[in-house]
C-alpha cells in the first residue's frame, strides 16, 4: 500500500514539473511573438491650440515659423490651454522658430497667467482658463506608451491638415489581457473563488460627478456645475483684486496647490490633477467657442489708441503720501480707462526724485488689470523734483525696443509736477521733441506769488511741452481736483493726428532727389553721384507712412526714374537707386526743376514736408529763376549741390533762403560724401526750429 502512495505522489509532482515546463516554454514563445509597435510622432501645425487636444500627455512636432504673433500665447511656462501649443514651446526656449519635436504634459488650471516677452515671442496675460499646460523637450519616460494619432474635441481639426490621423473623442476601453498558461494553482484558486461572493466598492461623490454623462445643456444657458468651474481649483477669494498670489488653496482631491508667482513651476505640484474632471464635467468635450466670456482671453487692447506711455511721477519727499497716493490713483484710472493691450495702447512708469526709476516698462503688463495691481503697489522713493534729469532719462532709455518700444507706435510722456521743478527742464525736454517724443505736463498746485521766487525756471511747463498751444498742459489747482484731469487727458494723448511731436525731421519728409544726367558727367562720376544720393537716403527712416524718396534724372529731357509712392521700404529704395541708368545729353536745369514740381511733389502728402535735392555739375541751359521761384512758392525746400562746373550764383538761385544754408559746391565728385552730415545737420535744424504754436 505504501508503495502505491508512493508512486502516486512521484506521479503528481511529475506532472507538476511538466505542467511549470510547458508554461515557462510557452511563456518565452509568447513573449517572442509579442511586437512592439512603431512610435510614429503626430505633426501639428502653428495654430493648434493645447485645448482642442484631448490628450492628457503627448509628444509632436511642430513646423517651422511658429514664432509669428498670430499664433497667440497666454502666460510664462505654464500656458493656458487656449494657446497655441508650438508658439508657448518656442517662447518657453524648449524650440527655436526652425521646429523641432516636444513632450507636452497638461496642468490644472490657474487663476492667472503673466504675460512675457522671450525668443521672439510675446505672450500675453490671462486672468483665468480652465485647463494648462506645459512643454518639455521630447524625452519619453520609460515604460509611458504616447499615441501615434491625437485625439481631438472636434472631428475637424487643424492637424489633419499636416496630414495627421486624427479620430473622434471616445470613452477609452478596458485593456484587455494576454493569455498565460494556466496552472493547476490557478484553476483551484479560481475554484475557490467562485464559491466566495464578490463585494464591490460604492463608488465616492467625487468619482461619480467625472464618470456620470451629464444631460448637454443650451448654449446660452449657464448650469451650475459652470458657476460652481472657477471654484474647482480655487476658492472664491481668488476674485479679489488684492488676493495674494502665493497663498496655498485646496483642488477637489484635498491637496494643496500653491499657484506660481513666477515660473518656476514643479511637476509634482500638477501630479494630483485628472483631465477628466476639466475636460468632462459637463458631460461633454468642451470648446473655447462655446465658453462664456468670463473665461475669453483678456482685451488685445484698443486699436484706435495705439501709443508707447510713459507716466513720469512725482515721488519727492514734498508730495507727502496722501498726494502721492492721490496720484497713484490717477494712474489706475487712466489705465483702465486706455484698454491696455499689446494691440492698442502700452503703459510703463517712471517715478522721479533725485534720480529717476523704472518700475516697470511698456512690455511689463500688458492688460489693465495687470497694470493697475502694479500700480497700486508702488511705493514712494522720497528725494528732490528733478524733472529734467528724468526727462533725459526716459528719452535715452525708457523709448527701446528691449523695453517694448514699438516703431508703428507714438511716444508719449506725461509728466506729472507738484509745484514746480528743483531742475531745468528746457534743454532735456528739447532733446525729447527732436526724438519724436511727445510731452505731456500736468503741473498740480503751483507756485504761490511768494513762491515764484524759489522757482528755477519760471515757464518751465511751456519750455517742456510739445506744443504751446495748449493741448499739452494741464493746470490743476488742487490735489482733490486732479481726477477732473482723467477723461481729458486720456482723449487728447489718443488722439494721434494731433501728436505733432511724433514727426521728426527724419522720418516727415517726401525727398525728390533730381539728377544731372548730361554728357560732361560721365559714366563713373555718375554712379558717384547715385552713391551720393544712396548715403543721404539711408539717414531717412523710410515708410509709406515715414519719409518717401522719388528721383528724376534729366538732360534736355526728363525721365521720373521712380515716384513717392513706388516703393515704401528702405532697401527696395537703396536697390531702386542702383538700377538708375546713365543717360548723358545737355543741361536744362530749369526744365527739369518744373519737371520735378509736376511728376514728384503734386503727388506728395500734405502733411509732409517737400523737400527737393538737386545735383548738376554745370551752367544751365534755360532759365532757372521762374522754375525756383514757383518750387518756393509751392512750399518745397529746394537743396542746390553743384560740381566741378556748376555757376555758383546759379545754385543760390534754385536753392530755398538764406542760400548759404541750402547751396553747397563741391569741386571734385569723390568729394560729394563728405557733405552729407552737413545736409543732413541742416534739414534737421530747419525742421526743428518751426514754431512750437
Amino acid at each position: 500500500m505504501r508503495t502505491v502512495v508512493l508512486t502516486m505522489k512521484a506521479s503528481v509532482i511529475e506532472m507538476f514539473l511538466v505542467l511549470l515546463v510547458t508554461g515557462v516554454h510557452s511563456n518565452k514563445e509568447t513573449s517572442k511573438k509579442i511586437k512592439r509597435p512603431k512610435f510614429t510622432v503626430p505633426q501639428i501645425n502653428c495654430d493648434v491650440k493645447a485645448g482642442k487636444i484631448i490628450n492628457p500627455e503627448f509628444i509632436v512636432k511642430c513646423p517651422a515659423g511658429c514664432q509669428d504673433p498670430k499664433f497667440h500665447v497666454y502666460g510664462t511656462d505654464v500656458y493656458a490651454s487656449y494657446s497655441s501649443v508650438c508658439g508657448a514651446a518656442v517662447h518657453s526656449g524648449v524650440l527655436d522658430n526652425s521646429g523641432g519635436k516636444i513632450l507636452v504634459r497638461k496642468v490644472a488650471g490657474l487663476s492667472g497667467y503673466k504675460g512675457s516677452y522671450s525668443n521672439g515671442v510675446q505672450s500675453l496675460s490671462l486672468p483665468r482658463w480652465r485647463e494648462s499646460f506645459i512643454v518639455l523637450e521630447s524625452k519619453p519616460k520609460k515604460g509611458v506608451t504616447y499615441p501615434s494619432a491625437l485625439t481631438y474635441s472636434s472631428s475637424k481639426s487643424p492637424a489633419a491638415q499636416a496630414g495627421e490621423t486624427t479620430k473622434a473623442y471616445q470613452r477609452p476601453p478596458i485593456p484587455a489581457t494576454t493569455a498565460q498558461p494556466v496552472t493547476l494553482m490557478q484553476l483551484l484558486a479560481v475554484t475557490v473563488a467562485v464559491a466566495t461572493p464578490t463585494i464591490l466598492p460604492r463608488p465616492s461623490p467625487s468619482a461619480a460627478s467625472t464618470t456620470s454623462i451629464r444631460r448637454p445643456e443650451p448654449v446660452g444657458h449657464r448650469s451650475q456645475e459652470m458657476d460652481l468651474w472657477s471654484t474647482t481649483t480655487y476658492t472664491s477669494s481668488q476674485n479679489r483684486p488684492g488676493a495674494d498670489p502665493g497663498i496655498q488653496r485646496q483642488d477637489p482631491s484635498g491637496a494643496a496647490f500653491e499657484k506660481p508667482v513666477r515660473a518656476d513651476v514643479s511637476l509634482g505640484e500638477m501630479d494630483s490633477w485628472k483631465p477628466g474632471s476639466v475636460l468632462l464635467d459637463e458631460g461633454r468635450v468642451p470648446k473655447e467657442e462655446l465658453s462664456t466670456q468670463s473665461l475669453e482671453p483678456v482685451s488685445l487692447g484698443d486699436p484706435n489708441c495705439k501709443i508707447d506711455l510713459s507716466f513720469l511721477i512725482d515721488g519727492s519727499t514734498s508730495i507727502g503720501k496722501r498726494r502721492f497716493r492721490i496720484q497713484k490713483q490717477l494712474l489706475a484710472g487712466v489705465a483702465q480707462a486706455l484698454d491696455i493691450g499689446p494691440a492698442g495702447p502700452l503703459m510703463g512708469v517712471v517715478q522721479y526724485g533725485d534720480n529717476p526709476a523704472t518700475h516697470f516698462n511698456l512690455k511689463t503688463h500688458m492688460n489693465s488689470r495687470d497694470l493697475k495691481i502694479a500700480i497700486e503697489k508702488i511705493t514712494q522713493r522720497g528725494g528732490l523734483s528733478n524733472v529734467g534729469r528724468a526727462i533725459s532719462f526716459v528719452t535715452k532709455n525708457f523709448f527701446s525696443k528691449a523695453n517694448g518700444n514699438r516703431s508703428s507706435a507714438p511716444n508719449v510722456v506725461v509728466v506729472m509736477v507738484d509745484g514746480w521743478p528743483t531742475d531745468k527742464v528746457e534743454e532735456a525736454s528739447r532733446l525729447a521733441r527732436e526724438s519724436g517724443i511727445n510731452i505731456f505736463f500736468i503741473t498740480i498746485e503751483g507756485a504761490a506769488e511768494n513762491e515764484k521766487q524759489y522757482v528755477v525756471e519760471p515757464n518751465f511747463a511751456n519750455k517742456a511741452v510739445c506744443r504751446t498751444n495748449g493741448f499739452y498742459s494741464f493746470h490743476v489747482q488742487s490735489w482733490f481736483g486732479l481726477h477732473k484731469t482723467l477723461q481729458p487727458l486720456v482723449k487728447r494723448v489718443c488722439d494721434t493726428d494731433r501728436l505733432a511731436c511724433s514727426k521728426t525731421c527724419l522720418n516727415s519728409a517726401d525727398i525728390g532727389f533730381v539728377i544731372d544726367g548730361s554728357s560732361s558727367v560721365g559714366t563713373g562720376n555718375f554712379r558717384t553721384v547715385l552713391q551720393f544720393v544712396t548715403n543721404l537716403t539711408k539717414e531717412f527712416e523710410i515708410s509709406d507712412t515715414d519719409t518717401r524718396v522719388g528721383a528724376v534724372q534729366y538732360t534736355y529731357e526728363q525721365r521720373l526714374e521712380f515716384g513717392f509712392d513706388q516703393y515704401s521700404s528702405k532697401p527696395d529704395i537703396l536697390n531702386a537707386i542702383k538700377r538708375v541708368g546713365y543717360w548723358s545729353g545737355g543741361t536744362s536745369t530749369g526744365a527739369a526743376i518744373n519737371f520735378a514740381l509736376e511728376q514728384l511733389f503734386k503727388k506728395s502728402k500734405p502733411n509732409k514736408r517737400k523737400l527737393m535735392i538737386l545735383i548738376t555739375d554745370g551752367r544751365s541751359y534755360d532759365d532757372v529763376r521762374i522754375p525756383a521761384m514757383a518750387a518756393h512758392l509751392k512750399g518745397v525746400i529746394t537743396y542746390a549741390i553743384g560740381v566741378a562746373w556748376a555757376a555758383q550764383e546759379e545754385l543760390e538761385v534754385i536753392a530755398t533762403h538764406p542760400a548759404r544754408d541750402h547751396s553747397f559746391f563741391v569741386d571734385e565728385f569723390d568729394n560729394l560724401y563728405q557733405y552729407v552730415p552737413r545736409i543732413i545737420q541742416n534739414i534737421c535744424t530747419e525742421f526743428n526750429s518751426q514754431p512750437r504754436n
